[in-house]
């Protein structure tokens, strides 16, 4: 089924639907009426000669630059040439897909001026298969993503480079494989096309997609490893987080009770009065992650179906139907997905603490050291944690804040600028790294399930330890990790240990 644009109800689903499974678009014939009635306006004030921004102007410094008739249709071209200086290794697909479709979204709000033909070639690009080639760097993030969406931009008018059947071809090449010819921008259109932060809401959106399910895959962890120690649950009765009253706190206990339901290793009496903070205090940390990705959702969401663009025009308004601005500006993303970042990477700490008990003869309730019977001759899992702390290292660094790195540019009309792209690519990171660390984790756990035998974890904790264990073996002497860490890594990026235990209990809040 057609993924509905209307300008107003894009979540990241919707997002996640298009740049990853390739699910085509529709817009509305609601939504398609007002371009078309933004755009008759527009002709109707520049046929009367009056003068407004990026259109029948320079740009930048040179908005004080007025330009012809006869130079509008070129100077869109030429404009869309010069913006295209990005740097670097191809962005993936689904970066592309997901800047490009929520710049669809965008435009069919109606505010932004350009002819219904170019959002239609728009769609019928995406629709067909086709992704735009764009370098992964040089946007700062204001005025928008000029760069990438410069390149996107190029395949309309059939210059360029796009993806067709997982090869890089020239766009035209690609454009008359599906049956497609080029357009020809006209006064307005091609600024329409790039002057938003899209490649960064795209990029967020499909970042909060995954942290979502990453956040309940961290439930998940933390239950197995809560099982296998013996953990005191009592600090997870709900009486105790709803008086403090943080919801995000509130769901994470609720979670983890219901994972780790009926389990007889919990059932055991040796309980400490207190357990250490990694394990007793999760709910107060996974659970105000919980809180920071609904504010990133709200952000993205709210961006993505907003008027992110310069100038904007209100074609039932008549007597301000221009009105240059900046809600281009990246910050508001910027900020969503730096505090994600670090909340993702705070989780991602807590959840090698934890994982550190589990193979610390020390710490583990009466687990083999590194959870390999004939330790001295085995190091058993004792390297897995070394691998997880340097992951958990790296994302440190990368919480380092880009949102406030402004360089000034266009001779310092454009004095200010987002960096928010910057905060994409490492947020980006930042989370392939905490799948790895869940990962870590969650193998650790089933392995010392296999100590704890013949009692049996919790429900959901025994539909993870099965789900692992289709496609890692138990540690029974010491063998290459790397092949293990990898493969938990992608059961936990792509789901399927969720799955597995939602499948079992029922899905987790």
């Amino acid at each position: 089924m057609a993924v509905q644009i209307d300008g107003k109800s894009m979540t990241c689903e919707h997002v996640e639907r298009v740049a990853r499974r390739f699910e085509p678009m529709q817009v509305s014939d609601q939504a398609m009426a007002g371009v078309d009635r933004c755009r008759r306006m527009l002709e109707q004030h520049l046929a009367a000669g009056e003068i407004m921004y990026g259109i029948n102007t320079g740009i930048g410094e040179l908005a004080d630059v007025t330009l012809s008739p006869d130079q509008h249709k070129s100077f869109q071209r030429y404009l869309i040439y010069s913006h295209a200086a990005g740097q670097g290794e191809p962005a993936p697909v689904e970066s592309s897909r997901a800047g490009w479709c929520t710049r669809v979204n965008v435009l069919s709000k109606g505010h932004s001026g350009l002819r219904p033909l170019v959002l239609q070639q728009m769609v019928k690009i995406l629709n067909a298969g086709l992704t735009p080639v764009m370098c992964i760097r040089g946007s700062v993030g204001a005025c928008g993503d000029l760069a990438p969406m410069a390149q996107m931009a190029l395949t309309l008018i059939g210059e360029g480079d796009v993806y067709l059947d997982g090869k890089i071809v020239p766009a035209l090449e690609g454009l008359r494989a599906k049956g497609l010819e080029p357009i020809e921008f006209e006064a307005r259109d091609g600024l329409a096309t790039i002057n938003g932060s899209n490649v960064i809401t795209g990029m967020g959106a499909l970042q909060v997609a995954d942290v979502g399910r990453w956040i309940k895959t961290a439930d998940i962890a933390a239950s197995m490893t809560m099982d296998a120690l013996l953990v005191n649950m009592i600090s997870f009765d709900r009486r105790l987080h709803e008086i403090r009253g943080h919801q995000g706190s509130v769901t994470c206990a609720a979670n983890i009770l219901k994972v780790t339901q009926d389990s007889q290793i919990l059932a055991q009496k040796e309980k400490k009065v207190q357990d250490a903070y990694s394990l007793r205090s999760t709910p107060q940390v996974q659970g105000p992650a919980r809180d920071v990705l609904a504010y990133a959702r709200n952000v993205i969401e709210t961006e993505m179906n907003g008027v992110g663009d310069n100038p904007v025009f209100f074609p039932d308004e008549a007597d301000l139907f221009y009105i240059p601005g900046a809600n281009f500006q990246g910050t508001p993303m910027a900020f969503g997905l730096e505090f994600l970042g670090t909340a993702v990477t705070t989780v991602a700490a807590l959840s090698e603490r934890r994982l550190n008990r589990l193979i610390n003869p020390h710490l583990s309730r009466g687990l083999p050291a590194f959870l390999v019977q004939r330790a001295g001759m085995f190091s058993g899992m004792m390297l897995s944690q070394y691998t997880a702390g340097a992951l958990v290292c790296e994302s440190r660094v990368l919480t380092t804040p880009a949102c406030h790195g402004s360089i000034p540019a266009a001779a310092d009309q454009e004095d200010f600028v987002s960096m928010g792209l910057t905060t994409a690519l490492k947020t980006r990171q930042i989370i392939d790294h905490a799948c790895g660390v869940l990962g870590i984790e969650l193998l650790n756990a089933a392995q010392a399930f296999e100590f704890r035998k013949p009692l049996l974890p919790g429900k959901g904790c025994k539909a993870a330890y099965d789900c692992i264990r289709e496609h890692v073996e138990p540690l029974v002497e010491d063998r290459p990790l790397y092949g293990d860490i990898n493969t938990m890594t992608r059961l936990v990026k792509d789901g399927t240990i969720l799955a597995a235990v939602e499948a079992a209990i029922g899905e987790l809040a």
